[in-house]
This record gives C-alpha cells, structure tokens and sequence, in this order.
C-alpha cells in the first residue's frame, strides 16, 4: 500500500484511539444504532478521513461499531477500511476473522446450500486446523483442493475459487486476477477476506453471518498489530503468542475448581464458537456411532436468539439433523416439555440433543432439578422396542456459572451433560468474547470429539483472551455472590414501590441452593381495554424506564444485552436484541435487567422511584 496520506491518518488514529476500542467488548452503547452499525461507524470515520481529524474527543464520539466484537468492533472496521481503500473496494467487501478457516467454511456453506462447486486453491501450506476429511463428512462440504505455486491470471472453473496464502502481513493482496475469494492467513493473528467481483456480491451478508453466529472478528488487539504492521510502525506479528501456556492452564485449572468438574475443560474465542464445536463434535460422534439415524436439536423457541439461530444454521446444512422445539417458560415446564420431545424422539429412533438454559433467559427459571434428573435418565424405547439413545444435555450456564451440576456427586453427573459459558460475562467481566465448555466423566469420548472440532474452525482462545480470564476467574465467585446482592436488594425495592409489576427472578430457596443470578426481567403494568392496547402501552413503557435510566445515570445505566460486567447496570428488552433471529410469536417484549457488583445503588433507586412516580 503505498497512500501515504491513508497510512499517515491511520497513524494518528491509533496514537489518539480511545482505549475502550482496545478494552471493551462493545464501545460507546449509548450511541448504537444495530441496523447502521458499521455503516453509521465507517461513514463517520471517512468523513474525519476526508478533514484530516484524527483528534482523540472526534474519535471518542463514533458510535459502536457491528455487535459486541463478534461481528466487528472500531479497530475491525478501520482495518477493513483502509485494506478496501488502497484496493479501491467497499469496506463491506473485506471481512476480517479471529479464525483462519472459518472464512473458507462460510464461502463452502453458501455453496454447499446453493449446489455450487467450490475450487480451493493454495500456496505453500493450509493452516494447519484444516481438515479436508471433517470437512466433507461432518460438515457435508463438497470441494476442489489444490496447491500451486503462482496464480494464473486467468483462472477458469464453474464455480467458486477461492485463493488461500499465509502470511507475515495480512493486509497484503494482490487483486489483479480473477479468483472470486482471496484470503489471507496469520498463525498469529488471524485472516482478512476479499470478496471480488460483482457477482460475489450476495456472499457478503452469509459471511458476515457465519462470522457472528459461528466465529468472531478479528479481535481487537491483533487488528490493532496489523494496522501498525500496515503503517510500519512495528515488524512484529508474534506479540500475541507470548505466554500461552501458563494462562491456559490456570484457567483450565479456575474452570475446573468454579464447575467443580475433573475432565479437561475447553476454552473458544467467543459462547458461540464453543458451541458451534460442541454442536459439531456432538455431530461427528453421531455420524460414526449412530451412522444414518436422525439427530435432533432439542432448543427452547425463545432462548438466547445467537444459539436458537446457530442450531438452526446448522440443521439447514444437513439432511439428518432437524430443529426441535423445547417450550420451557411461562405457563410450560421445562421437566414436562423434555419427557414429550424425548418420548417422541426416542418412538422415531433419532438421536437427542437437548440445549438448554438454566435459570432460563430471559424469565429466570429453575426447573425441579430432581425431576429434570428423573426424565433425563428415564430409558425410553423405539418403536420397535429396542432401547433408545440416551440425550445428551447441553447446559448453557452462563447466568450462574458458579452452580454445580458436574461433578462426581452433582445433580447430572450421571446423565451425559456438557455445560458451557459465556466468557464474555462474568469469567472475563466483559473484557474479552471468550467462552468455555466442560464435561462430566460420561462425556469424556464426547468433549475429545467436541476439541477436534474447537481446532478444526481455529475457534480456541487467542492468548490475549487467556490472560484476561486468568486475572478475571479469580475473582469471579464473589463477583457472582455482590452482584445477586444488589440485584435482590434492588428486586425487593421495585416489589415494594412498584407492586403491580411482575417480576421474574429465583426465590430465596433456590438462591440457598447455589442459584444466584445478577439478572431480572421485569413485566410492567399495563393498563388499555384491548389486548393490543395493552400491548402497545406495555413495550412504551418498557422504553421509558430504559430510557429514564440510561439518560438520568450515563456512566452507569446501559442499554445493552451485557451481563456480569465489572461495573454499571445494564437494560434491554429480549424481543429486540438478544432474541432478534427468534420466531416473533416467541419473543419477550419486557425488560431485562442485569446488574454488576460494583453500582450506585441508591441512584438507580431514586431514578425507578421517579419513573413510578410518572406513571
């Protein structure tokens, strides 16, 4: 790149960049449109670009870019730039990628469901997560792979090609060809995608889905190595694979003693790329103990919408795997709706996987955990009487993480359970995407299968992520036991001034059996002679007090999905953020309330108090 004028102003933006580009996983909430997201980002930042102000105050008020880091965050966005600028491209054309595989993956995934053929072409060597067999009998990919030593410059194949080059700077692409998809790998830092041509315009959306529902961008820390690799003010790549080993074994060590589980616990770059594996190798187990027998998703229709999503994205890809709907909350039971789906998969002879929350997001539901046992290790049998495959439980612990269910002498130790976690959350404190997932003894052969494919889509914890949960996870168990503190103490105040609103939240009961979560949601009272009307004054009212408490308390109150964070509170409403992909009819218009250890009680108070005294 030779824009001197582009690589001087990217010099200065990384001199004068807000630190929370660096350090937080979603920069400035207060100013987040979701449906401009980098769009709003980069059109403001071209036009400090066009003016030459790279002024820390102009750079500090640039709204949030993409989601939450997974799709995108500033530095992402800059790099994407200013690799689309010196090439005379869209930003949207350039797609950056914690993972070095999964860019290939999401190209093969579209082809895969529009029958088209894909030419993989290379130089040198494949990173070495690549698994060409997995690849095509696990995930159903179909593809042409082929090592050269130069690219033609013109290259002909009915379909796809895709162009794969490892190296020292990822910036570095050479467009002069007509290969359809150029993607450039660092062992240390990740890659950048290139879709070229017009007629790759409609990969565009699909890679950046799988990217967010499946991987994670580049992360922050190694696109801000890349950008001054680009600007030449560093040489070195490598700064990242410093002391790997040590953090990942204090935090295998941290997950083993807060789960209270001995097998070897996994660690991914965000929740969703842990699952994403445990999905996979859930499949990969399946396909060759359980060869040609259905495999069923058991998933709650109004979950967390990146894990109802997921599950679904990857039934759409393979003809054996269907999406079953598990109703858990409100007036159904969570014990109940198993024993029904489990009866019926096991007449049909499939193989169950259930995936579920607990407490439930978002009406913060515990079900009879004896029952729950009792249905879980009921035998069951197939239509023609034979004995039917056992589940496996796949628990999603990310709002009490510090609950055991494990260990030897644990609830579900003996019923094959894998229980995984957002990092993003209280592991990390909202510093970094990471998650992890850990097994009981019976789950042993499973989670060797599960870390196969964890390789396989380059998708473990970068070292960065290591070291922010190795500082964070000590901490973490009395992060847990202050912030269900403040959460009951503000719970109990909203029961008292506001009694008309329903509240969901675990009862003092479970609360004394380990259950303690930082999170509520809240169902206002409502008042009209309709349904609709009631409805509608509902979801205004939900606004008002979110937007009450974010205006009145800034620097605490967010509007945001966030949990378990250092400091603050945070405010949204599930039908809208968390459960955006989720069936409308499923959705949950109320507020959803999480709440840190470290807050101004008092003020939070006040300002509930004066939105009731409006009301």
């Amino acid at each position: 790149m030779k824009d001197n004028k582009t690589l001087n102003y990217i010099k200065d933006v990384l001199e004068n960049m807000p630190s929370d580009w660096l350090n937080l996983t979603t920069h400035r909430l207060d100013i987040y449109n979701e449906e401009l997201a980098k769009v709003q980002f980069l059109e403001q930042f071209e036009a400090l670009y066009n003016s030459n102000n790279s002024d820390a105050s102009v750079l500090n008020e640039l709204p949030t870019a993409f989601d939450y880091i997974r799709l995108g965050h500033p530095l992402s966005c800059v790099l994407e730039w200013v690799i689309a600028k010196s090439h005379d491209l869209n930003p949207n054309n350039v797609i950056s990628f914690s993972s070095k595989t999964i860019p290939v993956l999401a190209i093969l995934r579209k082809n895969l469901l529009d029958h088209k053929n894909t030419q993989i072409l290379y130089t040198g060597e494949l990173p070495k997560s690549f698994n060409t067999e997995l690849l095509k009998t696990v995930y159903g990919y179909q593809f042409e792979l082929k090592q050269v030593e130069k690219l033609e410059k013109n290259t002909t194949f009915n379909g796809s090609t895709i162009f794969i080059s490892q190296q020292e700077n990822i910036c570095d692409f050479d467009l002069s060809t007509n290969i359809d998809f150029y993607i450039n790998g660092n062992t240390n830092l990740g890659s950048v995608l290139v879709v070229n041509g017009e007629q790759n315009q409609s990969y565009i959306s699909e890679i950046q889905h799988v990217r967010r529902r499946e991987t994670i961008a580049i992360t922050p820390a190694n696109a801000l190595i890349a950008l001054k690799k680009l600007t030449e003010t560093t040489t070195n790549t490598n700064k990242t694979n410093t002391s790997v080993e040590p953090n990942k074994t204090s935090v295998l060590n941290l997950i083993a003693d807060i789960t209270g589980s001995n097998t070897k616990a996994l660690v991914g770059s965000s929740g969703l790329s842990i699952q994403y594996a445990i999905l996979m190798g859930l499949i990969h187990d399946a396909i060759e103990n359980h060869n040609q027998k259905a495999i069923k998703i058991v998933v709650p229709p109004n979950c967390y919408g990146g894990t109802n999503d997921q599950a679904r994205r990857v039934a759409a890809c393979l003809d054996n795997v269907e999406v079953v709907d598990l109703p858990v909350d409100g007036d159904n039971d969570m014990v109940k709706s198993i024993d029904t789906v489990l009866t019926k998969i096991a007449i049909d002879d499939a193989i169950p996987y259930i995936i579920a929350e607990i407490p439930t997001n978002p009406r913060v539901e515990v079900p009879d955990l004896m029952q729950l046992k009792a249905v879980l290790s009921q035998e069951r049998k197939t239509a023609s009487g034979e004995i039917a495959i056992d589940p496996v439980f796949i628990l999603d612990q990310t709002f009490c993480p510090n609950a055991h269910f494990l260990g030897d002498k644990a609830i579900l130790s003996t019923i094959r359970t894998i229980s995984f976690a957002s990092g993003s959350k209280f592991p990390s404190g909202g510093q970094c995407t990471a998650g992890y997932c850990v097994g009981n003894k019976k789950t042993e052969a499973l989670m060797n299968k599960i870390e196969t494919h964890l390789n396989l889509c380059d998708n473990e914890a970068t070292a960065l992520q290591y070291n922010i949960l190795a500082k964070q996870m000590p901490s973490m168990l009395q992060r847990i036991k202050d912030a269900y503190t403040n959460t009951r103490e503000f719970v109990n105040f909203i029961n008292a001034t506001l009694p008309e609103a329903k509240i969901n939240f675990v009862s003092e009961e479970l609360a004394q059996q380990g259950f303690t979560p930082s999170v509520f949601s809240l169902d206002l009272p409502t008042k009209g002679t309709t349904d609709q009307e009631r409805e509608t004054y509902k979801r205004a009212l939900n606004l008002k007090l979110i937007n009450l408490m974010i205006t009145e308390i800034p620097n605490e109150s967010k509007y945001c999905v966030s949990y378990g964070q250092l400091k603050g509170c945070y405010w949204t409403i599930p039908a809208t953020s968390t459960q955006g992909t989720t069936k409308e009819g499923d959705k949950d218009y109320i507020a959803r309330v999480a709440l840190s250890p470290n807050m101004d009680m008092a003020l939070h108070k006040n300002v509930f108090l004066k939105f009731v005294e409006a009301i």
